[in-house]
């Protein structure tokens, strides 16, 4: 995956451009250099598409992430959307003017009847799409509806590519830029984790020395065994399942390269590593 005039090139998941009327003008010189991740509240990509092209809606994002991992874009990376709304972070107030924003498939916080899961919208959710977790800017736990691990090895993708394009020096989430009034992405995206890998915090390179744990137990439902220890790789048998109890072979990057039955590589934040 690429970034070509602004936009994202490169890669099957990447659909045709749908342009959002809602943007200001170019980003000043030398912006954007941060990137916000969202979550849509809402119940599918394309209607959340079709809600930030809406004028009446007066929002837009760059970027929309389906469940299957599939990205629509909505506004070429040097346009500003309408995305961050009233927003601060640091000295910078306004984040839209230095921001692009990343809106991820996810209906959000959910509310439990019984043995259902609903979302604000209406619908309801399998248990096994939904975290109990405090919020980073929370006391008390609630359901959240989880990321795939399609997207989540989307949004990684995506900002892989930005970075280097605009010099992003930045990624932060809208309940970060926005505490109180947002809560997006929320406890079930791992947003510590990935910015960490990929601005490389701590200024360690994660192949220098990698620290190899025996085993693992896969922590999200259903977890690709991959040929190559990348997104690209070809899925080499089904999925493993949530609880699974792996033998580690090697590290690369932030992939594992594990054996069960068959042997191949799987993201490592996708796994917890065993003693």
């Amino acid at each position: 995956m690429e970034v070509k005039d602004h936009l994202l090139a490169g890669d099957a998941a990447i659909k045709p451009l749908v342009k959002s009327p809602n943007v200001s003008g170019p980003f000043k010189t030398g912006l954007p250099d941060t990137i916000i991740i969202h979550y849509t509240a809402g119940s599918s990509a394309e209607s959340s598409v079709r809600s930030l092209c809406n004028p009446a809606a007066k929002a837009s994002a760059h970027l929309v992430v389906g469940r299957d991992g599939s990205i629509t874009q909505l506004v070429p990376f040097n346009i500003i959307a309408w995305h961050a709304g009233k927003s601060a972070y640091g000295d910078r107030v306004g984040y839209n003017n230095y921001a692009i924003g990343i809106e991820i498939d996810n209906a959000g916080v959910l509310t439990k009847t019984g043995d259902v899961y609903q979302a604000w919208f209406g619908r309801t959710y399998p248990s096994n799409e939904v975290l109990y977790a405090v919020h980073r800017n929370e006391k008390s736990p609630r359901y959240w509806h989880t990321y795939t691990e399609q997207q989540i090895e989307a949004v990684e993708t995506i900002c892989r590519a930005l970075i280097p394009a605009y010099n992003i020096k930045t990624i932060l989430g809208h309940e970060e830029i926005s505490p109180g009034r947002k809560v997006d992405p929320g406890p079930a995206f791992p947003l510590d984790k990935m910015r960490e890998r990929l601005l490389n915090i701590g200024g360690r390179d994660e192949d220098d020395a990698p620290v190899l744990p025996p085993a693992g137990r896969v922590n999200v439902d259903k977890l690709n065994i991959r040929s190559k220890p990348d997104v690209s790789g070809d899925t080499v048998a089904k999925p493993l399942e949530k609880g699974v109890k792996v033998k580690i072979l090697d590290k690369s990057g932030n992939w594992y390269k594990i054996t069960t039955e068959i042997e191949g590589w799987v993201s490592g934040q996708f796994l917890d590593a065993e003693s």
